[in-house]
């Protein structure tokens, strides 16, 4: 295998990563209306991700990191191109963070309502607009013979763009809600179970929609990797299932496991729908950008193998080590009692 095609699949197991972790992040903040019915269940729910948040989103700027480094004419068009939605999602990140940090900050009502919306509207739009500019780059974008983009953020807005989008918020919504089962206690983990089951319906028909539109595409293309993305399509459908069975035999951690497996595959299942393409053109064939018209010299690419090598271990040592240190539950009797000590 070439170094330009390694890194190709090095960036797409980065986005998992990125997918899987910060998108139970965004399903804890998308549950708060349904789970929060006071302020200590509230607190309860986000101090599940408190100590991870941070850390969980840190995968995608190391994901953009080598992709701008491996592949700079996909980060150009892409980057140019997906600028409004990228911006949009950033805005919402930024949302997202502050509301975390400032919640507390004061014993008022109105407050802390105001950031617990920022909180759930951080959390919606990433989830949504993620899932939207997926499914573009999977479908493909109207490119011209320079590689650029001649679309706009309406041409985005496409149905399969959309569904995708959908899907993604609400497998993502599903997995958050199968975490907050696992990490909570008391009435919160009651509602997190119910809440799971009804979600599961529209996520299972949404997501067996999007197997079947980008089995459809890929067969279209004639993709190389056929077989792989109706493989990776299959195993995600049966992990979702699994993961709702799971969640009404209440086994909070295997229904989360099999959660993020989902994720995972449902992830792969478009980034190998995609290849050997980076970012085809709808529009222009001229304009398609591949693995090999994209990629950095062999040179940049040998370094940045040897760096993976070394690091990549280490941040998953340290992430590891983090998620084992904050494994315990949230318990309502300790927030309450946090609560008391601060009056």
């Amino acid at each position: 295998m070439e170094l330009a095609q390694l890194w190709f699949f090095i960036v797409g197991v980065l986005f998992v990563g990125y997918f899987v972790l910060d998108g139970f992040d965004f399903g804890v903040g998308m549950s708060l209306p349904f789970l929060g019915k006071d302020d200590v269940s509230r607190r309860q729910i986000i101090n599940t991700i408190g100590p991870v948040w941070d850390l969980n989103e840190t995968w995608v700027i190391v994901a953009g990191a080598c992709l701008f480094a491996a592949f700079p004419e996909w980060y150009a068009t892409m980057f140019s191109g997906f600028y409004l939605a990228l911006l949009l999602i950033l805005l919402a990140l930024i949302m997202r963070g502050v509301s975390f940090e400032y919640r507390h900050q004061r014993d008022d009502p109105r407050w802390k309502a105001r950031f617990d919306r920022m909180i759930v509207i951080g959390s919606a739009a990433p989830a949504l607009l993620w899932g939207v500019a997926v499914g573009n780059i999977v479908q493909g974008v109207p490119i011209d013979a320079d590689h650029e983009f001649t679309g706009s953020l309406l041409t985005l807005l496409n149905p399969y763009g959309l569904w995708v989008g959908v899907t993604t918020l609400l497998l993502f919504f599903l997995h958050g809600v199968y975490f907050v089962g696992l990490k909570t206690d008391g009435q919160v983990r009651e509602d997190a179970h119910a809440l799971a089951l009804k979600a599961a319906i529209p996520t299972v028909l949404f997501a067996a929609g999007t197997v079947a539109w980008t089995i459809m595409l890929a067969v279209g293309r004639e993709a190389p990797l056929l077989w792989a993305v109706i493989a990776c399509g299959a195993v995600a459908a049966v992990m979702l299932v699994n993961s709702i069975v799971f969640a009404r035999m209440r086994k909070d951690g295997l229904a989360f496991a099999m959660g993020a497996v989902t994720i995972v595959f449902a992830v792969l299942m478009l980034w190998l729908a995609l290849f050997p393409y980076v970012m085809p053109s709808s529009t222009d064939p001229a304009g398609s950008l591949t693995i090999e018209n994209a990629s950095s010299t062999e040179y940049t690419l040998t370094i940045m193998s040897w760096a993976a090598v070394i690091f990549l271990p280490l941040v998953l040592l340290y992430q590891g080590w983090t998620y084992w240190v904050f494994r315990k539950r949230v318990t309502r009797a300790r927030i309450e009692k946090a609560a008391a000590t601060a009056h």
